[in-house]
């Protein structure tokens, strides 16, 4: 066998294990032009219309709806006129309505951090392309923590940008008022390319310049939601990082309470997500895993009264949230309350994972802020997540100041 032949059959076989990219058929979208993102290869969650493929949206029902796509959705665009190589779409968990990784009919991606954990979702396929080393980068998105919770789990760069700063037209819907375009990378460099390229200019110029830097708050009251030893190793990386950040002030940062925040985010997503997808589940019986089924179903009984009551709560937290931040502070927490739980663990045991996480990863949602997750810690021997959130805007100031946390803990 040919050297040639050996690195393709070795290449397959990494594909074949990982399990993250959906087998459509090669198409000439893998012609990319040449350009700032040369040389890096570039996957896309399977719910962005990239022109030569089906757009599948994790259900095989909404698979055989798609057909195949004329045009591309603009982010993927814009990264392909920069030069990044297409290289696949990869597997999302059903309708994005979920954040284990685990979907029922087309199996589980690997998690190239911990393969014996799961991956996350939704952007599950993204996030094991990037970690198992298939893909430079990966387009993800994030509704509820759809970046974010992956980039955690499997030891990688996630950004959930400003609400509405990256475009996701030719993306499916979610809950928009939350949907958010994100990405993935195993590298700052790579990923600092990917936000010139996605990103505008900030509108929110936090300092970032030495001695100039922006003032660091710790979000105290998450901290307290998290068990000792978690509580312990994002301590320990404060210190680590006093060099660069100083010493955080503690603030509270969930009003009026968590439980209001987390309500507000479920009933608005819920009510939303049923918007998008409700008369196509119920026209088309789609039949949904585990999880999934059970979410649409609840969010079916919403009613916009519920929407309106809980809107209301996410606009007073909102208020308090960006003033708190105002245009030169940052919050640090944990991504996550832990690192990723085991694959064999039971349908309940992620379910009550899932709604501990979105106490903490509303924050940003909720108030439309930048939050990005970070590489910088393990527990356990798993890769676990640090997280910035910045004001409104200040997105590309987050790279650049992760970047330094980054470089100090090289």
């Amino acid at each position: 066998m040919s050297a040639d032949a050996s690195a393709t059959q070795s290449v397959s076989a990494s594909v074949s294990a990982a399990r993250c990219f959906v087998p459509y058929p090669a198409s000439a979208a893998t012609a990319i032009s040449s350009g700032p993102l040369s040389g890096i290869r570039l996957a896309v969650k399977d719910i962005f219309d990239v022109a030569g493929f089906p757009t599948g949206c994790g259900n095989p029902h909404m698979l055989a709806m798609s057909g195949v796509k004329t045009a591309s959705a603009p982010s993927v665009v814009a990264l392909a006129q920069a030069g990044a190589k297409f290289v696949g779409k990869t597997y999302t968990d059903e309708l994005a309505f979920s954040m284990n990784g685990k979907n029922a009919h087309f199996g589980t991606p690997r998690n190239g951090g911990a393969p014996d954990r799961i991956p996350g979702g939704s952007s599950s396929g993204s996030a094991s392309a990037v970690s198992n080393g298939l893909a430079d980068v990966a387009l993800g998105t994030d509704t509820g923590g759809s970046v974010r919770a992956p980039a955690s789990h499997c030891g990688l760069i996630g950004l959930r940008p400003t609400h509405a700063r990256v475009s996701l037209k030719g993306c499916m819907d979610l809950a928009p008022s939350f949907d958010t375009c994100g990405w993935f990378a195993r590298d700052i460099d790579s990923f600092s390319r990917v936000g010139e390229v996605l990103l505008r200019e900030d509108s929110c110029l936090l300092p970032d310049g030495a001695p100039a830097m922006p003032q660091v708050l710790v979000a105290a009251d998450v901290l307290a939601l998290l068990e000792p030893r978690v509580q312990a190793v994002f301590m320990q990386t404060l210190e680590c990082l006093a060099g660069i950040i100083g010493t955080p002030l503690p603030v509270k940062t969930a009003t009026p309470s968590f439980d209001a925040l987390y309500w507000s985010f479920r009933y608005i997503q819920g009510y939303e997500a049923w918007q998008s997808h409700g008369e196509t589940i119920v026209r088309h019986d789609l039949q949904l895993g585990p999880g999934v089924a059970e979410r649409f179903a609840w969010s079916s009984q919403i009613t916009p009264q519920q929407m309106e009551e809980h809107s209301s709560v996410r606009d007073r937290f909102r208020e308090d949230f960006l003033r708190l931040l105002g245009s030169d502070r940052v919050i640090v927490l944990p991504t996550m309350p832990d690192i990723a739980p085991l694959l064999s663990e039971s349908e309940q045991v992620l379910e009550n994972y899932r709604n501990q996480a979105v106490r903490m990863l509303c924050l940003a949602g909720l108030s439309g802020c930048p939050q990005i997750s970070l590489p910088l810690m393990t527990l356990d021997g798993a890769p676990f997540g640090f997280s910035i959130i910045g004001p409104q805007g200040s997105d590309q100031a987050l790279i650049r100041l992760s970047r330094k946390l980054i470089d100090e803990l090289a």
